[in-house]
């Protein structure tokens, strides 16, 4: 039998190990290399981590699975998270999520949408008796085209056919040409729509900027610039959400001090990922935050002079 005072001088690392599950998205989206990137880091740079990457449907699910103490970090959509955070049924939240907590503002997701050539949609109203995927039902993309229709005085009864797949499986539909667009929320260069852009002939559809004005926050005006899907040869107007990583409220104040960190003194690593990451900086990291920021995280804004 080991003595109390045996015990007292085993190595406290052995007591330390943290295990950090990294709640992303489909592996066609963004989230999913980024939370990878995260995962090598982190497993890296903290003593004792053990990290694991999860697949998931992305934002509604990552805030959920953190509310039940499921996963450690995650990356969701701004406008996701503060209808978790307010507990609103209509976007399919029975109570507050109150145990989301704050690290850092990510990169913006871009609300694109693209259509087969031969579909003749240009602009979002052109999808009026078109058919559409609008992302997994009551995910942070589907919630986000109910609003955009919403917004144009448009529902999903004005759609031929509406389907709720990942991106991975639009694609899929879209290449067999039994769908004529798919509205995915993601930083700029998402896989899955290199991929048809490359595969089919693909307009990048046009939202109006005066959508985000009825909209209001944390929607913004953006612009998908010339040249980053096959055969873009023009600006296309769209909107913008911005992303954030989360954590919950019983992570400790310890292991996201370091979490954030890391990710600050890494953004190389992330950017190498992909290059939605490219838009993460330290300047922006409280830009919006629709949660209360976790203590760690708040401990390394104030050691670096960002929280005074």
């Amino acid at each position: 039998m080991i003595s109390v005072a045996a015990m007292a001088l085993m190595p406290v690392a052995a007591q330390a190990d943290q295990f950090i599950n990294i709640l992303t998205g489909g592996t066609s989206g963004v989230y999913y290399p980024i939370g990878v990137a995260l995962s090598k880091v982190y497993g890296e740079g903290i003593e004792g981590a053990r990290t694991q990457v999860q697949a998931t449907k992305a934002s509604v699910e990552n805030i959920n699975l953190l509310q039940q103490g499921k996963g450690e970090f995650a990356i969701a959509l701004g406008d996701t998270v503060k209808l978790g955070w307010e507990g609103d049924a209509d976007a399919g939240f029975k109570a507050p999520l109150d145990k989301l907590r704050g690290i850092a503002a990510a990169y913006p997701n871009f609300i694109q949408i693209a259509a087969s050539a031969e579909s003749g949609v240009v602009s979002i109203t052109d999808i009026m008796g078109k058919s559409m995927s609008v992302g997994a039902a009551k995910s942070g993309t589907e919630l986000n085209a109910r609003a955009i229709l919403g917004a144009l005085g448009m529902s999903y009864d004005d759609l031929s056919k509406t389907e709720y797949l990942p991106f991975a499986e639009s694609i899929e539909l879209m290449k067999n040409r039994q769908l004529d667009a798919t509205l995915q929320s993601a930083g700029l260069g998402v896989a899955s729509l290199k991929d048809l852009s490359t595969s089919v002939a693909t307009t990048i559809v046009s939202i109006p900027p005066d959508v985000a004005d009825k909209l209001g926050a944390p929607y913004v005006a953006a612009v998908i610039p010339a040249g980053t899907y096959e055969g873009q040869t023009k600006d296309v107007q769209t909107l913008a959400v911005g992303n954030y990583f989360l954590t919950h409220a019983d992570v400790s104040e310890e292991t996201v001090y370091h979490m954030t960190k890391l990710l600050f003194d890494n953004l190389s690593e992330l950017s190498a990922a992909h290059k939605a990451a490219e838009a993460i900086t330290l300047e922006g990291a409280l830009q919006g935050m629709p949660v209360p920021l976790h203590p760690g995280a708040e401990r390394y804004y104030r050691e670096v002079g960002l929280i005074k």
